[in-house]
């Protein structure tokens, strides 16, 4: 038999969660990408039977806690995000890279703007369209992190 080796998962999650409250200059801000969000893409669409919309949120509330969010506005967009990743992940595995990269676009692109209405319900909507430059550096960074991930999980054996 084969190790498990889940502790993976939580290692790249907590490594996510501490990119999503590191210190930037206030001009980058804007472009920070959503780390928590690029994991959920790739977990569950590498383990859609053993995770969920469940790890999903699980994710969203300690992002909101880390980040001092209302509690429950990154669980709620993060959840939104599962559902579509499991809804398409046999589709995702069979694209190329190119296509890969654009569709973490929309799939982080409707993170964003779930985000951003609950945010906009509280009055702290952001201007613009500029809520969705985490959606175009998260894209950009699939193509090294996740053959990346892939490469570590398959050989720590990660299922």
């Amino acid at each position: 038999m084969q190790a498990n080796n889940r502790w993976f998962i939580a290692v790249t999650i907590l490594l996510s969660l501490l990119l999503a409250v590191m210190p930037l200059p206030q001009q980058w801000l804007w472009f920070r990408p959503a780390f928590p969000a690029l994991l959920v893409i790739f977990w569950i669409t590498r383990m859609p039977q053993s995770l969920g919309v469940g790890f999903a949120w699980v994710i969203g509330i300690l992002q909101d806690l880390a980040t001092g969010a209302s509690l429950g506005s990154h669980a709620l967009a993060l959840a939104v995000l599962a559902y579509f990743s499991l809804l398409t992940y046999q589709r995702t595995r069979a694209f190329n890279p190119a296509q890969q990269l654009l569709w973490v676009f929309v799939l982080v692109g409707i993170h964003q703007v779930v985000g951003n209405w609950v945010h906009g319900l509280e009055g702290k909507s952001m201007p613009g369209l500029t809520f969705l430059w985490p959606a175009l550096t998260t894209a950009l960074l699939w193509p090294w992190v996740a053959p990346w991930l892939r490469s570590f999980s398959g050989r720590l054996h990660v299922h």
